[in-house]
């Protein structure tokens, strides 16, 4: 079990490692893992939500669908939370970038 949560956790950071440099991919697969709970993380919508939304502005057709459906399982202001998180993910990593 240990192994896998290694495993798992090395995943993930490789993952926010590609979303930091513009992978729509990796942000899907986030989103697919806090939608979830896949990987060992926790079920939270807010952050399934920012990289379903972070993935769809990469021009991913499944981070829209998907996005738009788990918004339907959210309240208007987790969805709210979700962009606020979104942008700030996106001025962090420009930011970096320059």
């Amino acid at each position: 079990m240990g192994n896998s949560s290694k495993s798992a956790q090395f995943l993930m950071e490789s993952r926010l490692s590609q979303a930091a440099c513009g992978s729509a991919e990796a942000c899907f697969d986030l989103g697919v893992a806090y939608s979830c709970g896949t990987g060992g993380m926790p079920v939270d919508f807010i952050e399934a939500h920012k990289w379903f939304n972070l993935a769809a502005l990469g021009g991913s057709e499944q981070g829209q669908s998907m996005r738009a459906e788990i918004a339907e399982e959210m309240t208007a202001r987790e969805i709210a939370e979700a962009q606020r998180q979104a942008r700030a993910w996106i001025v962090t990593t420009q930011a970096r970038a320059a």
